[in-house]
């Protein structure tokens, strides 16, 4: 899978990002930088959902709740979820190869196109089962649950709980209340 792009632009591979320093994701060979570093704000509500997401999986033996960790698609493309779900367990230590089952985006200034847009259509082929993409500045988090290959719209959480469908997790679903996130 891969995306047209310009000819004249750099072409990145998983090579090329493991020798750089600082925070950065490619996708379909085009690097992304991951800066500045997000804002306190952001900060707390991702703090706030791996909160509640190692509360709601403590009991799943087989499902995890991670903070950025690099996922890698394919040899030109690595990104960084904010907050994710997985239910398997990584082959390798330094990357996840398997798509998670639940991704959280926040947004920011510099993200929120590429989150909303890019990823949005990147996670949906690659069965991401949940997106959510969270705006701090709205309070709403819309909520996108994967239905025969595309993303439909759940609903805008603020303050509800919302159910995830986890198949491989002892309990089958989790309830995420979007309230305690803000």
């Amino acid at each position: 899978m891969g995306a047209l792009r310009d000819e004249d632009l750099p072409y990145y591979t998983y090579e090329d990002y493991k020798l750089w320093s600082d925070e950065w994701e490619i996708i379909y060979g085009v690097a992304y930088a991951m800066s500045p570093a997000p804002m306190i704000e952001h900060q707390s509500i991702s703090a706030n959902i791996a909160w509640q997401l190692k509360e709601l999986l403590s009991e799943c033996e087989k499902c995890r709740s991670l903070l950025p960790v690099d996922w890698k698609i394919a040899e030109d493309t690595v990104v960084q979820p904010d907050n994710l779900v997985i239910c398997h367990t990584p082959r390798n230590s330094a990357y996840l190869t398997k798509a998670p089952n639940i991704i959280f985006e926040i947004l920011s200034k510099s993200t929120a196109t590429k989150d909303k847009n890019l990823k949005y259509k990147l996670y949906e082929a690659e069965g991401v089962e949940h997106y959510i993409i969270v705006d701090p500045k709205e309070q709403v988090a819309k909520v996108y649950k994967l239905h025969e290959g595309k993303y439909i719209k759940v609903c805008d959480a603020t303050d509800e709980k919302v159910e995830f469908s986890l198949e491989k997790c002892v309990q089958g679903k989790i309830a995420f209340d979007f309230e305690k996130i803000w």
